[in-house]
């Protein structure tokens, strides 16, 4: 009795839950390990794959790491989805650092590798288009820009772009720290979500200009 053909439905299935699970060891390889020591060789031989059988799947290492690019910064702007909607920009400013926080913690691998792990630069032959939506410094460089336009700031902020490397790099520290020190025995960590919460308010009370009297 011969076997049976599998369905198309069950083939396509299969493809991409091993998609997903070379998705998945690359990601935790790049971050681990760095870029350049990541090959495709590598990652096939971590899930007991050959590297042929990765090649099915990616073209190369660069459009491996693409892909993850572009899953990982859509997961990132699905936290930011609503935040968008609100209409004063301080606020909105306030409610992207506590989403920046919160992914961070909720998503280490991810966030590690979309903003901890060094990639070289694109290939001439490879243009990287990322929807404007999933663009997340576009988002925060935007916001500054409408609280700066709005004479939400003090005057000495008129660069939409200082601003916003200002508020991100704030945010990013408190995140750094906590996937890499928490486990650190010899600090009395804090919760990092208030302690974001806290630093976020510290920052804009900073950066905002004072209601005139």
């Amino acid at each position: 009795m011969t076997k049976s053909v599998p369905s198309f439905e069950r083939r396509q299935r299969e493809r991409v839950q091993t998609r997903q699970k070379i998705l998945d060891a690359a990601r935790r390889m790049f971050v681990q390990r760095g870029y350049e020591a990541t090959t495709m060789r590598a990652i096939a031989a971590k899930i007991g794959y050959t590297p042929t059988a990765i090649y099915h799947h990616f073209e190369d290492k660069e459009a491996l790491v693409a892909e993850l690019s572009t899953l990982d910064f859509r997961a990132f702007a699905q936290a930011l989805q609503d935040i968008g909607a609100v209409a004063d920009p301080v606020e909105r400013l306030r409610r992207t650092g506590r989403a920046y926080v919160a992914f961070g913690v909720a998503n280490p691998m991810h966030y590690q590798f979309l903003f901890m792990t060094r990639r070289p630069k694109e290939s001439p032959n490879r243009t990287a288009q990322r929807d404007p939506g999933e663009d997340a410094y576009g988002f925060l460089r935007q916001t500054c820009a409408d609280a700066i336009a709005a004479g939400r700031l003090r005057p000495e902020f008129t660069d939409a772009d200082e601003v916003a490397q200002i508020a991100w790099g704030a945010m990013h520290g408190l995140v750094a720290l906590h996937i890499a020190k928490v486990d650190d025995p010899w600090i009395p960590w804090r919760n990092v979500t208030e302690t974001a919460a806290r630093a976020c308010d510290a920052l804009l009370r900073g950066l905002v200009r004072e209601p005139e009297t």
